[in-house]
């Protein structure tokens, strides 16, 4: 880098900055409830394994 002062924003740091407000622009999917429990259980120890549960 130069002693030059950088400009306010480079085009990477304007790219990613316009790509997080994309992102935040989306609907985000809900927060707990049943969806998260059912997330939750399939990557639980015996998921994998059907014939194994009680």
């Amino acid at each position: 880098m130069t002693t030059d002062t950088p400009p306010a924003e480079t085009p990477i740091q304007r790219a990613l900055r316009l790509k997080q407000a994309a992102l935040d622009a989306r609907p985000k999917p809900p927060r707990g409830g049943k969806f998260q429990r059912q997330q939750a259980a399939r990557v639980a120890t015996g998921a994998s394994k059907p014939w194994m549960s009680r």
